[in-house]
């Protein structure tokens, strides 16, 4: 499982999908969104505007499965 490491309190999915890979630009999320399944938690999720925080999980097509980690470092 991949780590995505954030210092902020939370990251968009939309933000998650670019950071990942997944899209080559934000503008990219809600054509990804409408025609791929992406799972946030165990559960179908097409909201790019969805507020990912430490400890989700988040499971992208082509990607794989993507922990949400917040930096403990300041």
């Amino acid at each position: 499982m991949q780590e995505l490491v954030i210092d902020t309190e939370y990251i968009t999915l939309g933000q998650a999908l670019k950071l990942t890979d997944a899209i080559s630009s934000g503008g990219m999320a809600k054509f990804f969104l409408s025609e791929y399944e992406v799972f946030v938690n165990g559960e179908k999720d097409d909201r790019r505007g969805r507020k990912l925080r430490d400890g989700d999980i988040v499971m992208i097509p082509e990607v794989g499965r993507v922990k949400i980690v917040k930096s403990t470092t300041n």
